[in-house]
């Protein structure tokens, strides 16, 4: 490896870093918005502003907005924004902890679907991957066999639609541009908010009050005490994955993909800082393992 690869590499990594420190820390705030307004209207609200500033990054040279293939971005688009939906309401019920572990299983459920669905060979090495991933995930989600609660699979299943989505961009959209992606998903998201919303007009449902009322709340006005919550995703979420383009196109992903996993020290971290938020010797224990997992996965899919 020549030096200027080197350096490159080094800048992917830690403008990579720099995407995971923002939205690990945006994402801290999901609570404070899920007590005022629903996932639904977050998701429309968000995408009507999100939508404008991907349409600029096409207008400055960043690639094109339009699709090679349109059904093959739909496809990918509708894995991840439904994972999205997942992520989103497992912040507003869970410690961000447990949601981004929930989240960060999606490469073991990569390298399941490719082993079982896909019929694909994969080495001792990334068996030994999904096994450490799983405990990880045990020891960060703590479930209890005598009173199981299925909210610790909501993140899980965020993960599961996530590695649909990885496999959807491998297989289907290796042509596109990752502008077209993104837009593809923000309209997505901006699609199931307002089918969301007028199914609950149509079909009132009494929310709980606060973050457990999220996915049950309808339509609120006036919401200016969520907006600056809102502008702060919709600004970050930019940010964020504007870096993660640019770590990409810096370095090689398999290497560059390890570095997403500093995402779980930057939630947790700012999590306990600012709201007091505790991370047990457990969930440490299982954040690094699943670090460790897809660390392993990246670095052997290389």
């Amino acid at each position: 490896m020549n030096p200027s690869s080197d350096d490159n590499t080094l800048k992917a990594a830690l403008v990579m870093i720099c995407a995971m420190a923002v939205i690990g820390v945006i994402d801290n705030f999901i609570p404070h918005l899920a007590r005022e307004i629903g996932l639904w209207q977050f998701h429309f609200v968000r995408a009507l502003f999100a939508i404008p500033l991907v349409a600029a990054l096409s207008l400055v040279g960043l690639g094109r907005v339009r699709p090679v293939r349109a059904w093959a971005v739909a496809t990918r688009s509708l894995m991840v924004a439904i994972s999205m939906l997942f992520y989103f309401s497992a912040l507003a019920l869970m410690p961000i902890a447990q949601a981004l572990a929930g989240l960060f299983t999606s490469p073991i459920f990569v390298l399941l679907i490719t082993a079982i669905g896909m019929r694909r060979r994969i080495g001792p090495w990334r068996v030994l991957a999904v096994a450490i991933g799983f405990a990880g995930i045990l020891c960060v989600l703590q479930p209890d066999p005598r009173s199981f609660d299925l909210a610790v699979l909501i993140p899980v299943t965020a993960g599961f639609f996530y590695a649909l989505g990885a496999i959807s961009t491998r297989a289907l959209c290796a042509g596109e541009s990752t502008v077209a992606m993104l837009m593809g998903m923000w309209v997505a998201l901006g699609v199931f908010g307002a089918v969301g919303l007028a199914l609950l007009g149509m079909f009132p449902v009494e929310a709980a009050p606060g973050p457990a009322g999220f996915v049950s709340r309808g339509w609120v006005w006036p919401m200016w005490q969520s907006a600056p919550w809102v502008a702060l995703q919709v600004v970050g979420s930019i940010t964020g994955v504007f870096l993660i383009i640019k770590a990409y196109q810096l370095g090689e992903a398999s290497y560059v993909a390890v570095f997403e996993y500093s995402v779980m020290i930057f939630g947790p971290l700012f999590a306990w800082v600012a709201f007091g938020q505790p991370v047990t010797g457990w969930q440490a224990i299982g954040i690094v393992l699943i670090a460790a997992a897809g660390a392993i996965i990246a670095l052997r899919s290389a």
